[in-house]
């Protein structure tokens, strides 16, 4: 099949041409992530208008800290008066993850230092879900960060429906403290069914054993921890076996 005579020879097909198609093409990406994240900013509106804090605080969250099993943690945490200290910790314990996204995650496509900063802001699990199924070149910097608004869009409108909706209610909806859980739940069993992740999930399993054995009394962050020192030893690892393979086979030829 030749190529369109719009776009030169040397430009693949399946590249945007223009920067309005790769604005066009990012929303596209967006929309199977959309399915999940727009339930999810409904749960924490609603949360935050059971838990009986001010409405604004579902977008503040959502603008100040753009993740939402952070956002669904704080505010069940901020509805028990949890001491600040405590979910400070946690917010850092759980977003830590973002630290090995980065390694893999196409920053270098965005050369604008405004729009690197929002990229890395806004880097949370779908969207690098969606770009780690996106071919090398067909990532661009209009479409990353076309693809990372609409999520955040998502997010914060969902919140916001969920605020309305909560107040509409006339009684609350029991079971949202699950959410989270349930969100989890459902990428765990992906995992398990995903043979390369399936490590992740016996760490993860492991860390929850040995947290629940040694300190029962804070067994989440226990096990949080773990599970973190437990993935560095796996990518220490792996990196390791990774650079000794091409001295391998320079031996064997």
């Amino acid at each position: 099949m030749s190529l369109p005579a719009s776009l030169p020879a040397s430009v693949p097909a399946s590249v945007p041409a223009t920067r309005r198609q790769q604005l066009a093409a990012g929303v596209r990406d967006s929309f199977s992530a959309g399915l999940g994240i727009l339930p999810l900013g409904v749960a924490l509106g609603l949360m935050v208008v059971q838990a009986g804090l001010p409405w604004w605080l579902a977008p503040a969250l959502s603008l100040s800290a753009f993740a939402g099993s952070v956002e669904l943690l704080v505010v069940g945490m901020a509805a028990t008066v949890t001491p600040l200290g405590a979910i400070a910790l946690t917010v850092l314990v759980v977003n830590f993850r973002h630290v090995f996204y980065a390694f893999s995650f196409p920053l270098h496509v965005v050369r604008h230092p405004l729009a690197k900063a929002y990229a890395v802001y806004a880097m949370i699990d779908e969207a690098y879900a969606v770009n780690a199924a996106l071919p090398e070149a067909e990532r661009s910097a209009p479409r990353l960060l076309a693809m990372q608004v609409a999520c955040e869009a998502y997010w914060i409108g969902g919140g916001l429906a969920g605020v309305a909706l909560g107040t509409a209610l006339p009684g609350p909806v029991k079971g949202l403290e699950f959410a989270l859980c349930a969100l989890f739940t459902a990428l765990a069993l992906d995992a398990v069914r995903s043979r390369s992740e399936l490590p992740s999930v016996v760490l993860a399993g492991a860390s929850v054993a040995a947290a629940l054995v040694l300190t029962p009394e804070a067994a989440l962050f226990t096990a949080l921890l773990l599970f973190l020192a437990l993935l560095l030893a796996r990518h220490a690892l792996a990196a390791r076996r990774n650079a000794g393979r091409p001295q391998e086979v320079a031996g064997s030829a």
